[in-house]
């Protein structure tokens, strides 16, 4: 109680600050989303998400060169396929678009993780995630019938040199079917991170226009969970674990930190949370307007994300994030070096103290003295 308790002495100064903290950011957090698009020498940006681009894969390599040396350890890809038809062919298809940019990536940078998006809405030509029934307008998708198709698609994806697959279409029984058919192609150690707590949320507006996958009537609610509900989440998380997810996703982040504390305690396994393209578009635009700082913005939304319980966050803005740490290090660095040159430049040096009768050999006398024999003792 105060006066015999005052908080306030652990924030007295930056360094103080620094030791105390409880949550660290770092670059091992983070994963890059990428789009990619056919052709060659593309960078389209996305106007809804300054910085965001549709890119063709040679520049989907560059994109990932940049990112694994800026120190961040995975991407995650979206393709945008030239066709699209009722059976989502691109997204299966030996050489769809992720397909390709997969092979691409992992022949240019090995050591990057590379995961897949596996769903359907940007591969149907009517922008749902998976099958409907004949003359249906309404988005109901056929559930079963599209687990088939996103067993094909992980397959494929594995296949092309995906290291995780990321189903995100909330099909009842998704992780069960996908895990049966990577297992069933022999792909056993291929991990799933499952998009277990996905909404049906107005913050993917802008993503639709990156990723080309706005529905082209009905909507998403009858398979995307309702924003009002959280003890459904954890019966969706239950159930993707009892399927065999290794990993458990909740999209959005920003409105349901709440949800990824509750996942947080219900499981053991890692989480991720989706920073979604409507939350970086409202920081963006406010940055752009000179209303926030964005760098301090981001850096505590982040810090915020992993505060609330999540191991992993996918974010657009991976790698500024990255780039302001290694300006922090850098900083940091640089104190401490400037500190122990001054301390070297300040401390007294000890006075060389001889023995009586002692007297130090010159070099003639050090190069003809005899050396010990190495024994095996």
């Amino acid at each position: 109680m105060f006066p015999i308790q005052r908080p306030r002495r652990l924030r007295s100064n930056s360094q103080l600050r620094r030791m105390v903290r409880e949550i660290v950011l770092t670059t091992n957090d983070l994963i890059y989303p990428l789009f990619a698009v056919p052709g060659e020498g593309i960078a389209q940006e996305v106007k809804s998400m300054p910085g965001v681009y549709q890119l063709s894969v040679d520049k989907i390599v560059e994109e990932a060169k940049e990112v694994y040396d800026l120190g961040i350890p995975a991407i995650i890809l979206f393709g945008i396929p030239a066709d699209k038809d009722i059976d989502a062919t691109g997204a299966w298809h030996d050489h769809g678009i992720v397909q390709v940019a997969a092979t691409a990536v992992k022949e240019a940078v090995p050591d990057l993780i590379v995961i897949a998006d596996t769903c359907l809405c940007e591969y149907t030509s009517h922008g749902h995630c998976g099958y409907l029934e004949v003359g249906d307008l309404t988005g109901r998708v056929l559930n079963d019938p599209t687990l088939e198709l996103l067993k094909k698609t992980a397959v494929s994806q594995v296949k092309a040199g995906v290291d995780i697959i990321a189903p995100s279409g909330m099909m009842d029984g998704f992780v069960r079917a996908i895990r049966s058919g990577l297992d069933e192609a022999g792909y056993i150690d291929t991990p799933i991170l499952s998009y277990a707590a996905k909404y049906a949320s107005a913050y993917y507006g802008p993503f639709r226009d990156a990723a080309e996958s706005t529905p082209q009537f009905g909507d998403r609610r009858t398979y995307q969970m309702d924003p009002a509900n959280s003890r459904e989440a954890i019966k969706e998380v239950a159930l993707d674990v009892a399927e065999g997810a290794d990993m458990l996703m909740v999209k959005p982040a920003l409105a349901y930190m709440d949800i990824i504390w509750q996942v947080k305690q219900a499981t053991n396994l890692p989480v991720a949370a989706y920073n979604v393209s409507g939350e970086y578009a409202m920081i963006k635009a406010a940055a752009l307007n000179g209303w926030i700082d964005e760098q301090r913005v981001v850096m505590e939304t982040m810090t915020s994300f992993k505060r609330a319980g999540t191991d992993l966050i996918l974010t657009y803005h991976a790698k500024d994030i990255a780039r302001w740490l290694h300006e922090e290090s850098m900083s940091t660095a640089k104190w401490l070096g400037d500190r122990a040159a001054s301390e070297v430049q300040t401390t007294p040096v000890a006075p060389c103290i001889r023995t009586p009768g002692f007297e130090p050999l010159n070099p003639e006398q050090l190069a003809s003295a005899p050396v010990a024999e190495e024994t095996n003792a």
